[in-house]
């Protein structure tokens, strides 16, 4: 009996040493040891991000190009240039079949000419008869003559005057007919309205036209305009003058200086935009009107 309650005592013992001597992992304690002490700083604050280029696209395009159309009823006789020629203002670039204008022409300027010999010989009898009113105012005062003779010699002298004034209206107005066949000769005429390019042409020889049809396309090369709208937000901030970097993918690896020639006055209000003008300054390179040429709006952020 003695000896049990030895052994309880023993074990009891035991637990409460084991119990006692508990300690956490050696592991966690190293781990906690070892952590540095940090200082805490205040977060910097970011950089606002830069606004991005503004970059419109519009056409290329010049300030003259037309194209050229049928003026008067006709058919081509001869064409004198084809696309791609160069030609300067004035070129006749085709021309129609005259050859009934001309004749109407001459038969106008013969009329003219016949009413002008008409008027001059209406001009010498009035001198005439001016003549002959002369001498009777003459005899009159002499008493060698009647006041019905004289009045008769005065009244030629009138009727005179008026028959030139009706020859000479006469006179103007065939060679107003003339002036007018002239103006329809011209169109027979089809003439480049200024230094350009023969873009195209739409006709071939002793083809009948009608009036309005299309005849040629011509189109100056310089100077190249670029015309595009911006936001009304920008109004103020785009002056003439400023210059502009262009460049076209038509065109890879150019870049070309531009110079605003023109700013709209007004904002649209349907849109809320307005619209800039630039011109293309230094060498056109491959650009050429009708390319979609991208303007950087690097200034006006």
């Amino acid at each position: 009996m003695r000896k049990a309650i030895c052994w309880a005592v023993v074990a009891v013992a035991i637990q409460f040493v084991g119990c006692g001597s508990d300690k956490p992992p050696l592991e966690e304690t190293s781990s906690a040891a070892t952590l540095p002490m940090t200082a805490s700083t205040p977060a910097q604050p970011s950089a606002p991000p830069a606004d991005p280029e503004l970059v419109v696209s519009g056409p290329i395009i010049v300030e003259h190009e037309v194209d050229l159309t049928a003026q008067r009823d006709g058919v081509i006789a001869k064409v004198f240039y084809d696309v791609p020629s160069h030609v300067k203002a004035g070129t006749v670039l085709a021309q129609m079949d005259d050859r009934e204008l001309q004749a109407n022409l001459e038969s106008a300027r013969a009329k003219s000419r016949s009413i002008e010999d008409d008027l001059n010989n209406w001009k010498a009898e009035r001198e005439v008869v001016q003549a002959d009113y002369a001498r009777q105012q003459q005899l009159w005062k002499d008493g060698l003559t009647s006041d019905e003779q004289v009045q008769h010699a005065k009244y030629q002298v009138e009727s005179h005057d008026w028959d030139i004034k009706r020859v000479t209206e006469t006179l103007n107005d065939s060679r107003a007919n003339e002036r007018s066949i002239e103006l329809e000769l011209e169109k027979t005429k089809i003439v480049a309205p200024f230094d350009a390019l023969v873009a195209r042409r739409y006709v071939r020889e002793w083809q009948a036209v009608a009036k309005g049809d299309r005849l040629f396309w011509v189109t100056s090369e310089a100077p190249l305009l670029v015309r595009f709208t911006l936001p009304e937000k920008l109004f103020g901030k785009v002056r003439v003058g400023q210059t502009f970097a262009v460049d076209s993918g038509d065109a890879p690896g150019e870049r070309h200086s531009a110079r605003v020639r023109e700013i709209s006055p007004v904002v649209d209000p349907a849109s809320g935009t307005f619209e800039v003008l630039i011109e293309l300054t230094g060498s056109r390179g491959s650009l050429r009107p009708g390319m979609t040429a991208s303007v950087h709006l690097d200034h006006v952020q």
